[in-house]
Formats: C-alpha cells, sequence, structure tokens
C-alpha cells in the first residue's frame, strides 16, 4: 500500500528524527527541499546551479524553481509508491501545485502530520540543545523568532490542509518511541497500514 504523507512541526518538534523513523514504517522515502537543494547544487544540475545562484544571493529560492526540484525528486523510482515531505509544500502556490502534479499521476495526499507542542517547552527543548551542542548563537530571542516565523509561514498550508480533513495533530512532547508510537496510532487511524 502506498502512503503520500507530509509533515510539519515547529522548530525543535522533532520533525527530522520523526521523518525518518515514519519513511522507514512505510518504507517511503523521507523527502527534505533543504536535502534536494544540496543534493541539485552539489551535483551540479541546471537547477541546482540556478538555486545556487539564488542562494547564494542571500535570495529565497522561488516557488516555480523550487517546484520544479520537488518534481523531479518525486519521479524518481523510489517515491513511486508514497513519499513523506518535509520543508514543502511552503506557499499556498506550491500546495496547489502539489495538488496539480499528484492529480496527473492519478494521485491525492493521504494525510499531514503536525507535529503540536506547547511552545516555551520547546524553547526550553532548544535551549538545552544548543548548550549540550555549544551553539551560542541560539539564544531564547532567536529561537522564539523561528517559531513566529514558522507559525506565520505555515498556518495558511495547514489552514488548507484542515478543510480537507487531512490534518492529524499529534502530540509532539516525550520520547522519541513514545512520540513515534502516537504517530503510528494517528496514521493507522487514518486508514494507513499499521507499522511494521
Amino acid at each position: 500500500m502506498s502512503a503520500r504523507l507530509i509533515i510539519v512541526g515547529p522548530p525543535g518538534a522533532g520533525k527530522g528524527t520523526q521523518a525518518g523513523r515514519i519513511a522507514s514504517t512505510f518504507s517511503i522515502p523521507a523527502i527534505s527541499t533543504g536535502d534536494i537543494f544540496r543534493k541539485n547544487v552539489a551535483e551540479g544540475t541546471p537547477l541546482g546551479q540556478r538555486a545556487k545562484a539564488l542562494m547564494d544571493a542571500g535570495e529565497y529560492v522561488p516557488d516555480d524553481l523550487t517546484n520544479e526540484l520537488v518534481r523531479d525528486r518525486l519521479a524518481e523510482s523510489d517515491a513511486e509508491h508514497g513519499f513523506l515531505l518535509d520543508g514543502y509544500p511552503r506557499t499556498v502556490a506550491q500546495v496547489e501545485y502539489l495538488d496539480g502534479l499528484l492529480a496527473e499521476q492519478g494521485d491525492a495526499l493521504d494525510v499531514v502530520v503536525q507535529l503540536v507542542a506547547d511552545q516555551d517547552a520547546l524553547v526550553d527543548r532548544l535551549l538545552q540543545r544548543a548548550q549540550e551542542q555549544g551553539r551560542a548563537d541560539d539564544t531564547e530571542e532567536t529561537i522564539r523568532r523561528r517559531q513566529q516565523v514558522y507559525q506565520e509561514q505555515t498556518a495558511p498550508i495547514v489552514a488548507v490542509y484542515q478543510e480537507r480533513g487531512l490534518v492529524v495533530d499529534v502530540d509532539a512532547l516525550g520520547g522519541v518511541d513514545e512520540v513515534g508510537d502516537r504517530i503510528a496510532d494517528a496514521l493507522t487511524s487514518r486508514g494507513l497500514p499499521a507499522a511494521v
């Protein structure tokens, strides 16, 4: 059975960790737009060269280029039976593009997993991580700013998917296994196969 999923969550919610677990459970690739950019830049692909020029100039990679990179990645054989997108879509225009792309293949999204957690708890978690990893630039102020930017950017996208009944909220606080079990239960309740 295929699974076409998106994972969203604020900084510190453990999105990357859980994305890897979900991908492994469903034997689908976890696709991060950041990883796609880095891979294309490293390989010097035409799309990668365009993205690098923008990033080097301190510009955001525009929707059309991001969409092309995602289209190319989803066309790879490992994504034939599904995928987990992390970091995409980031704009409502990208949501619409992804809808069209999936519709061309006769597919649609199954579920959007939204990791939710108390903001203060996440700030504490990130401050602790910053201390452990010696990240002096991760101050409470910068962490709270990143949280705010996340809410501003992601809220409109989540709202679109909530209207469609695709969003499952999962409590992101707790141990890695505990949160992973909650995600597996949420996906099972939406008709996706139980975790193996």
